[in-house]
């Protein structure tokens, strides 16, 4: 299954070993993670300016998830779909990826829980939303 990981679950898998740390794990190797330029980019400004990694610490957090991931430069443009325009975003790497689901914390995201044919879900409804398309 091709899925998108929102920002906010990407940082959440290296500040903390919970949830979204053993969701991107598992995807790593049994899912195919789709993500793009802007969410690279927003993972290391939050990183670096929220959370106080240093630039060689947010370096390294980018390297692997790239390592893990396919990753899209070019997004379609859509109309504004979100709340939150930059959420739009989100929503069009996953439609450049011809993905499943969307897995974020984003209330505004959340909210839509559907685009088209990509689900949008919370880290902890995966592992069942997984278990409905295998």
């Amino acid at each position: 299954m091709k899925l998108v990981f929102d920002t906010n679950v990407l940082i959440a898998a290296f500040i903390s070993h919970g949830t979204c740390n053993e969701l991107f794990e598992h995807c790593g190797i049994h899912h195919e993670i789709i993500l793009s330029a802007f969410i690279l980019d927003e993972l290391a400004a939050k990183l670096t300016g929220k959370f106080k990694y240093t630039w060689q610490e947010t370096e390294s957090v980018v390297a692997l998830v790239k390592s893990r991931s396919r990753i899209f430069t070019e997004l379609p443009s859509l109309p504004p779909t979100c709340r939150d325009p930059e959420d739009d975003n989100i929503i069009a790497t996953a439609m450049a990826g011809e993905c499943a689901c969307i897995v974020t914390g984003d209330k505004d995201l959340l909210d839509l829980g559907r685009v088209g044919s990509i689900k949008i879900i919370a880290p902890a409804a995966f592992w069942q939303f997984e278990t409905t398309i295998s």
